[in-house]
């Protein structure tokens, strides 16, 4: 899995007698702005196609698919960890190879068009984002989404409360359903930051491509908050709204990516933690354990075998 990538929740799987279908058996709960399901397949297939009329987010829970979207992209690998967003009228073309040997489960959760644009409107109306060049809008074209930490709660969220039989739930899942589309707006920020698309596009873009650039050197908030033009408390609360992270964090985050690919190299744990930032080696391994769930030596044992 990659870094800062989360699985979702696992429901059970169907037992194979009560399936309608070995090949994307819909399991269907409805709500007032979205419609949830659960696919599963059972068995190698090859050329499925699956229509979403409107806005469909989707997610891998197990096993996996090899897939594209049909008037979008190549084919992909996609993987638990791993969602799309999957544009109004777009086909999904997918293949099964692996399904006899372990079933591949995934959720798609619908959303009511109408819903989705009130909800847009409202946040640019009351909570407009505090960087003026920015608006919050869902990019059709940024399909492709790692699940961060956020974005995963979220849609755990939302996954037991279609689930749950629970009067209030339409009303419940109202409130569920503003925070993912959120959470998803922060990961395609993240995403776009990471391919340096909005260096030249927004403030949170150029101070990114700076972070990035210069991790090796010590980085005051306070420094980087002058270059974007902003108070320090503004640029926490622009940095955060726009990529759901603290700058903190952030450059955290960019600094333990920096080392994994350094340590790939069979660079010495010590000169990666200099490298980075880090002016105590002890400090580094102690933050890359806590990130990564093994010492920097054990990663770079790990990629040698």
């Amino acid at each position: 899995m990659k870094s800062n990538q989360f699985q979702l929740e696992k429901p059970r799987l169907t037992q194979e007698n009560r399936l309608h279908s070995l090949v994307e058996n819909q399991t269907k709960f409805s709500l007032n702005n979205c419609e949830f399901s659960i696919y599963e397949t059972h068995q190698a297939a090859y050329n499925v196609k699956l229509h979403f009329e409107y806005l469909t987010f989707t997610g891998m829970l197990r096993g996996k698919k090899w897939m594209k979207l049909q008037d979008k992209s190549n084919y992909f690998e996609y993987l638990p960890g791993e969602s799309i967003l999957v544009a109004p009228g777009e086909t999904m073309v997918i293949d099964f190879p692996e399904a006899d040997v372990q079933a591949s489960q995934c959720i798609a959760l619908t959303l009511n068009p109408k819903f989705v644009q009130e909800s847009l409107d409202h946040l640019n109306f009351n909570t407009p984002k505090v960087d003026d060049s920015s608006q919050w809008n869902l990019s059709l074209d940024e399909f492709y989404l790692l699940n961060s930490k956020s974005l995963a709660s979220a849609t755990n969220n939302i996954m037991r409360i279609a689930m749950d039989d629970n009067s209030h739930k339409d009303v419940i899942a109202d409130f569920a359903l503003k925070e993912l589309l959120i959470r998803l707006m922060q990961t395609q920020a993240r995403n776009l930051v990471e391919k340096n698309t909005l260096k030249n596009q927004s403030r949170i873009g150029f101070v990114a491509e700076y972070i990035k650039k210069n991790l090796h050197q010590k980085l005051s908030v306070d420094t980087i908050a002058r270059m974007a033009c902003v108070s320090k408390s503004n640029f926490f609360k622009i940095f955060k709204q726009e990529l759901g992270i603290s700058p903190n964090d952030f450059i955290i985050h960019e600094r333990i990516k920096k080392a994994k690919e350094l340590l790939n190299d069979q660079t010495s744990v010590s000169e990666v933690a200099f490298s980075t930032g880090f002016s105590d080696t002890n400090y580094f391994i102690r933050v890359f354990k806590q990130m990564e769930g093994v010492t920097p030596k054990i990663f770079q044992k790990k990629k040698l075998i």
